[in-house]
């Protein structure tokens, strides 16, 4: 006859089962063992504490609703830590919680008590290795959406998706290794990064693939110091196939970190290993980190990603429309795209308010829904009014082609709309003059100048030109 802890826990596997995957089911819960049950407090065993905190991480919420269910609002969970040793000499060691006379951490329906109880003489297993798990079984911890297949290629980023796929069609054996991906915040180094750990996974189902957010690896190393597993915690990285490691640029100044990251970078590369590094900035730009390791992160390839012009916009803005089957005008995903020039993360949002928007309140998608969510959302990004925006308003005031701008015609309509363009671009825009002329038919900054010159002549002795200008300039500031 079952327990009543038994029946409890099963109603609640149950339930949870409906809520997550098989494959996560299988690997995080099938192996907990309920203990007890005492004043609607479940008991339940887990086989380490790093199993107890990846629970905590990345279940707490489904834990807390589901005992609640099965226990009502005073149900609490309490764990019960049972780790194996058999690695180490066979000895059996077991952490309880909670110890006699300890506190919890926070009062919860999910609780953990702050203190363990360790048997003296006897050094804690791995905190990083499950036991009974197999080593491919390693939570890869990869966003599946991030994938190659969602990520649009252009000008701006298109050696660093080609590095990308060198690494995972052969990683560990291209001279790109280390690959260090570098941008600026929101252009796709996070979702580039995932992508090469999906593909390798894809590719090589044997190789462990670990994807780790510096916070998550400082984190970590803290807690072996302060569980004294050091040893272990080097160990479990060194025994991964391929590390991604994000956002590099958060270990600046914290040397202890940067020299345990320094050996396992050493034992990786040196075994073949494929790394993987995301960063802010270029190797040469990085300030804090210690010199040896800044010379390991030149060894292999350093790729940035751009700010993606506008044709990668449009494809950026059309992938996510088609993939989430919603159809939009042409001239309001070119107006988006016009808008939002320096990140791809404000580009979606922009986006996805207004299909909010739009499907909430019931209004049509146009361009003056756009111009108003555009409006708002810009004013919280700080936006810039951006050259092709510039030349986008011009060419549509004038019905010239947008192209004619970029080309060599010297057509008097073509030359005075190219001419307003580099004009509002020095006016409206910190943008250099050497830069406005590459975007203005490839013209030195002299001609930009003389360009600006010309329009202002134009619009002391002209007074329709300057009725012009000005409407011009409301129309490219709405």
């Amino acid at each position: 006859m079952e327990n009543k802890f038994e029946i409890v826990w099963a109603n609640c596997l149950n339930i949870i089962k409906d809520n997550i995957s098989h494959e996560k089911f299988k690997t995080w819960f099938e192996p907990i063992l309920p203990v007890k049950l005492e004043e609607n407090m479940l008991t339940i065993q887990v086989p380490s504490q790093f199993f107890y905190e990846w629970l905590e991480e990345n279940f707490v919420d489904l834990l807390k609703s589901t005992i609640k269910k099965e226990l009502g609002n005073k149900g609490r969970l309490e764990y019960s830590v049972v780790m194996d040793n058999s690695y180490y000499n066979n000895m059996p060691y077991t952490v309880k919680f909670p110890a006699s006379n300890k506190k919890l951490i926070r009062n919860s329906p999910i609780s953990m008590p702050l203190d363990i109880n360790k048997s003296s003489g006897v050094s804690i297993p791995n905190p990083f290795i499950i036991p009974g798990l197999k080593k491919v079984q390693v939570p890869s911890q990869l966003i599946e959406n991030y994938s190659f297949e969602n990520f649009i290629e252009g000008d701006c980023n298109r050696l660093a998706r080609s590095a990308g796929l060198a690494v995972a069609n052969n990683p560990g054996k291209t001279s790109f290794n280390p690959l260090l991906i570098y941008s600026n915040v929101g252009l796709g180094k996070t979702h580039l990064a995932n992508a090469i750990g999906i593909q390798i996974k894809n590719n090589f189902p044997e190789k462990t693939v670990l994807y780790v957010s510096s916070e998550q690896f400082l984190s970590q190393y803290i807690s072996s110091i302060r569980n004294d597993s050091m040893n272990d915690f080097v160990h479990f990285y060194q025994m991964i196939d391929a590390l991604i490691i994000d956002d590099i640029q958060f270990f600046a100044k914290k040397e202890k970190t940067q020299d345990v990251f320094f050996q396992i970078f050493n034992q990786l590369h040196q075994n073949g290993k494929q790394i993987v590094i995301t960063s802010d900035k270029a190797p040469v730009d990085m300030e804090g980190i210690i010199p040896r390791l800044l010379s390991r992160f030149k060894w292999g390839l350093s790729a940035d990603i751009q700010t993606p012009d506008l044709e990668t916009r449009i494809a950026i803005l059309q992938k996510k429309l088609y993939k989430d089957g919603v159809e939009m005008p042409e001239d309001v995903i070119e107006y988006i795209a016009y808008s939002i020039t320096t990140n791809i993360r404000e580009l979606e949002g922009a986006l996805i308010s207004m299909l909010a928007q739009a499907s909430l309140n019931r209004k049509e998608i146009n361009l003056e829904l756009a111009k108003h969510i555009i409006d708002k959302f810009v004013t919280s990004t700080s936006r810039e009014i951006s050259i092709d925006y510039i030349q986008k308003v011009i060419c549509d005031y004038f019905s010239v082609p947008l192209n004619a701008i970029n080309s060599k015609s010297r057509k008097r309509e073509i030359v005075q709309a190219r001419q307003l363009a580099m004009f509002f671009s020095k006016k409206l825009t910190k943008t250099s003059l050497a830069t406005i002329g590459l975007h203005c038919g490839n013209k030195d900054h002299a001609t930009v100048l003389h360009s600006c010159k010309t329009i202002n002549n134009l619009i002391e002795t002209d007074k329709q030109f300057k009725v012009y200008v000005e409407e011009l300039e409301k129309k490219i500031k709405l």
